[in-house]
């Protein structure tokens, strides 16, 4: 098939009377064909998923690499002035946790924390490598990874409401029904294919 832009290319050396709006909706190229699809492709859709995944595998490194290092040093110095920085009331509900909790932190817990965020990590990177590459193990990963969050996310959401929690929610939410329905789709399709091939 001759591209649009061969086509366009006769039109001008011949002077057809049509114009090229005509020539790109009835004739097409092979890479506006291969654009338009990958643009509406759930190809791109998962690539964007990975992308999504892998920035929350980064997150917890770097919450990780932060976590070590607290290591020998005295954590609960450095909540305190954490909260402070953050122009926080220490006596408040959730700064007070968070320094009592910075208060039982030993290297020990430490080293724990931070290589169960390294293998959280690992797993996100898995999941986003496997979606990038449209892996159905992966789809499977994201669906039931993200499945798992969707009712602690509302329960947290209706006992405290903020707009972080509710952003949080409607895009895992929204990831968990794009990969669900992509596993749909493409376990349709295989059907399809089984029995046109019976």
């Amino acid at each position: 098939m001759v591209g649009t832009e061969g086509v366009l290319r006769l039109y001008d050396e011949f002077n057809f009377p049509r114009g090229d709006k005509f020539i790109r909706r009835h004739v097409g190229s092979c890479e506006g064909e291969r654009l338009r699809d990958t643009a509406y492709s759930p190809q791109a859709g998962l690539k964007v998923a990975a992308l999504f995944e892998a920035l929350k595998g980064l997150l917890i490194i770097l919450a990780g690499c932060g976590l070590l290092a607290l290591l020998h040093r005295d954590a609960q110095a450095f909540a305190e002035r954490l909260v402070l920085h953050l122009h926080l009331n220490p006596a408040r509900h959730y700064p007070r946790i968070f320094i009592e909790a910075a208060a039982r932190l030993t290297d020990a817990r430490l080293w724990m924390l931070a290589a169960g965020a390294f293998a959280y990590s690992a797993l996100r990177f898995v999941e986003a490598y496997g979606l990038w590459r449209a892996r159905s193990w992966a789809v499977w990963i994201g669906i039931v990874s993200g499945g798992i969050y969707l009712p602690v996310e509302a329960f947290e959401l209706i006992r405290r409401p903020t707009v972080l929690k509710v952003a949080l929610l409607v895009a895992n939410a929204l990831l968990v029904a794009y990969l669900s329905f992509v596993r749909y789709r493409d376990s349709r399709e295989l059907r399809r294919r089984r029995s046109s091939g019976d």
